[in-house]
């Protein structure tokens, strides 16, 4: 008995550094486009989700494979934390043929139809009524997967959340909803722009449940995301989560980030979803080193694998 609870803890505590080696590799990966994007090598937009890789580990890892995934313009983190091959994700930054999107979509449009994965979209709330297209025909298959939107707390203020929210309780559509709150609108405070700050209170308000969690804290992300697939799947209902967090780094690449004060920014920062669950698991110095070593070979051979990757034809550009 006592070796096989041994075991138990060994596989326990295995999976828990899992959950952190993926929030890491997050992590390095959007370091290392920051870097490539100063660089000139990596154009466009682009958005950075440091700080809220427990949102993206927690809610991948109570989610089938059969499920649909609906993201935002910050959807590195979701996309890589699905499974997406880092390879095909750094070439479609550096707009590649090779990329995960053909190069046509770049940081914000990520895509991947083999995972279910249905993309990042550019417009603030666009991905909510995709969600509620795909959920509706999932009832209307009689399947049994979930359709998981995220969004940020500035879709709040676009009518199509409100639409959707209405017609996802109305039709009752098997849709989990995750606003990934990180206070902040590009450069608006929520309190600036909503007079009721209470997201999951509002969500409620459409007839469906909803609950607010700890977005820094993954256990908790984890425990509200299989809470809300089981009454999902149980009820056929709509879910709605909202995930309280923070991002460290400014709104995009083009960001002044004149609108927050440093301190407020390096206060979240000793909540850091990493060092909080590294800490809480003990993670030893070699260990980490082990992480740190296989992130870096992976990201190397990604690069590399964007840098062979070929442009688009001209030709195909009509097709």
């Amino acid at each position: 008995m006592a070796n096989e609870e041994a075991i138990n803890r060994r596989a326990e505590r295995e999976g828990e550094i899992e959950l952190f080696r993926e929030m890491l590799r997050i992590r390095r990966f959007e370091e290392k486009c920051a870097e490539l994007y100063g660089a000139g090598l990596i154009r466009g937009f682009l958005h950075l989700c440091n700080g809220e890789e427990a949102i993206a580990v927690g809610a991948m890892h109570e989610l089938t494979n059969e499920d649909a995934i609906v993201s935002t313009y910050r959807e590195h983190g979701h996309a890589l934390a699905r499974g997406l091959p880092m390879g095909g994700v750094m070439a479609e930054l550096y707009g590649k043929a090779n990329g995960c999107s053909g190069g046509r979509g770049g940081s914000m449009h990520l895509f991947d139809l083999t995972r279910r994965f249905y993309g990042g979209y550019a417009i603030v709330g666009g991905g909510l009524p995709i969600a509620i297209g795909l959920a509706l025909a999932e009832r209307m298959r009689r399947g049994r997967s979930i359709t998981a939107c995220f969004f940020g707390d500035g879709a709040v203020a676009e009518g199509e959340f409100h639409e959707s929210m209405n017609l996802a309780a109305l039709w009752g559509l098997p849709v989990l909803f995750i606003c990934e709150n990180n206070l902040y609108a590009m450069g608006t405070a929520l309190h600036r722009h909503q007079a009721r700050t209470d997201i999951a209170a509002r969500a409620s308000g459409y007839g469906m449940e909803a609950i607010a969690v700890d977005g820094m804290n993954i256990s908790a992300v984890r425990e509200a995301v299989r809470e809300a697939t089981a009454a999902i799947r149980r009820d056929s209902r709509p879910f709605f989560v909202e995930a309280r967090t923070y991002r460290f780094r400014a709104h995009s690449m083009y960001d002044a980030e004149l609108y927050r004060d440093r301190a407020e920014v390096e206060n979240w920062k000793q909540r850091c979803p990493l060092a909080l669950h590294s800490a809480r698991l003990a993670i030893t110095e070699a260990e980490m080193a082990g992480l740190e070593s296989s992130i870096a070979s992976e990201i190397n051979e990604a690069i590399s694998f964007a840098e062979a990757g070929e442009w688009e034809p001209v030709s195909a550009a009509f097709a």
